[in-house]
């Protein structure tokens, strides 16, 4: 009988739990804003939407957003070209064996979830899924003594 693989059937327990503790380290990094890089010190506001860790923990990467979606991928390109730094930073604030290396992609779940409430704010999607009006109570004949 074959093995399913954790890729095949996502990300381990293992996985989510040391992604969730990079993305808040990687956040703490961010927050602290030690960077020489011109295009991360005017950026205010980075979005650490979601860590994703290789089953090797090696790789891990990450997705970003910036505060309304305003330059996007100059912010992303700024983070690859500080990822040595990054990772030297995380790598004291999380205790694993081997420092993982940092990837950098633009979060598109704020764009999917902006879509989708767009949807439902459609008039027609809107009368869809409007609760439909309460029956009203049909008139009983008096009770004769």
């Amino acid at each position: 009988m074959k093995r399913d693989t954790p890729s095949a059937k996502g990300a381990t327990q293992r996985q989510l739990r040391v992604g969730e503790a990079l993305r808040r380290a990687v956040i703490d990094v961010l927050r602290d804003g030690h960077f020489r890089d011109p295009d991360l010190q005017d950026v205010h506001t980075i979005t650490v939407g979601e860590v994703r860790v290789a089953p090797d923990l090696k790789h891990a990467t990450a997705f970003v957003t910036t505060l309304g979606g305003i330059a996007v991928e100059p912010t992303i390109a700024a983070l690859a070209r500080a990822r040595a730094y990054i990772r030297g930073e995380v790598a004291r604030r999380v205790d694993l064996r081997v420092a993982p290396e940092w990837h950098f992609q633009r979060d598109v779940s704020f764009d999917y979830a902006e879509r989708i409430e767009r949807a439902l704010r459609d008039p027609k999607v809107a009368a869809d899924i409007a609760p439909a009006p309460a029956p009203k109570p049909k008139k009983r004949a008096p009770k004769k003594a």
